[in-house]
């Protein structure tokens, strides 16, 4: 099976003067899980890898860099999800935990559960032995967070505003032919204390099942949950629907039905995949075949030859 890695650096309208490092951060995390397939690895291995580098790039609200809630705290939330198995792990309002995405694979690969939160994920992150960083936060997300001291109002201000942030995300297909999936995210800057969108949640923020595809979703978290955005994708899929099409259609009813604003990258079991957004920009990237595709502005797909 020829591979396939598909990440996002999230749907929103991201400024100019973070346009480049968002092209120049998915790039890189494209390039990290392609390394792993390459080296036969599997697809949940690729995802977290992918996500990783991006929770570990500020440019991003993921990890460093994430955005802060309305009592100026980071509050942080990741998925990631084997197609194989449909073995998942999430969590939900951890602080201090650098790489979110990880801590989800433990969950999913060392307890009985699907989900932990807040204080039970910082317990559980303690007992495996997973470190604290106290180092998350941006001066310039600080900065942000006090020129901006209210909750925006509306779905289509806050995914139209220049001080909007999102989420990250990575599919994979590996040479097994299985698919998985990863998002983290920091959510939205002054979110309630204890507000969880749509990231983590399974068949909202993501999905893995070999059986059609793997999906990660970006965008305003309310209403990706409203319409189950990453599940309505591969049930298109499941239709008959191509990747683009699927992502297209679903991102379009969400628009239509509940208002919302968004994107998806999705990657079918048999290697087909796409990028879709309906926000003014999504920064992503992929790589398949040693031929790499990113874009960042609507309707743009810049190739290179990997050498």
């Amino acid at each position: 099976m020829k591979t396939v890695i598909v990440v996002h650096g999230g749907a929103w309208a991201i400024p100019d003067m973070l346009a480049k490092a968002s092209v120049a951060g998915v790039k890189n995390a494209a390039w990290a899980g392609d390394a792993v397939l390459k080296n036969g690895g599997s697809a949940i291995d690729a995802v977290e890898k992918a996500v990783r580098s991006l929770e570990d790039d500020p440019t991003f609200d993921a990890g460093h860099g994430a955005v802060l809630n309305i009592n100026g705290e980071v509050e942080l939330d990741s998925i990631i999800m084997d197609g194989e198995t449909l073995a998942t792990g999430a969590v939900a309002s951890v602080r201090n935990i650098a790489n979110p995405v990880s801590l989800a694979r433990a969950v999913m690969e060392k307890t009985d559960h699907v989900m932990l939160t807040d204080r039970g994920a910082s317990m559980f992150a303690e007992r495996i032995g997973i470190p604290v960083a106290d180092d998350l936060v941006t001066e310039l997300e600080r900065k942000d967070w006090e020129q901006s001291s209210s909750y925006p109002v509306g779905v289509e201000k806050f995914f139209n505003a220049q001080w909007g942030h999102d989420t990250v995300g990575a599919v994979a297909l590996d040479s097994l032919g299985n698919v998985a999936c990863a998002t983290s995210t920091g959510g939205i800057r002054n979110k309630m204390v204890g507000r969880v969108g749509d990231s983590p949640i399974i068949g909202s923020g993501g999905y893995a099942d070999n059986r059609s595809g793997a999906v990660s979703c970006t965008g305003h978290g309310e209403s990706i949950l409203k319409v189950t955005l990453a599940r309505l994708i591969l049930f298109q899929m499941e239709q008959g629907k191509s990747a683009t099409a699927a992502a297209e259609a679903s991102l379009q009813y969400m628009g239509e039905r509940v208002k919302g604003c968004g994107g998806a990258i999705v990657v079918s079991s048999t290697g087909d995949w796409a990028a879709s957004f309906t926000t003014p920009r999504m920064a992503w990237a992929s790589i398949k075949e040693d031929v790499l595709h990113y874009g960042l502005n609507p309707k743009e797909d810049i190739t290179e030859r990997l050498k």
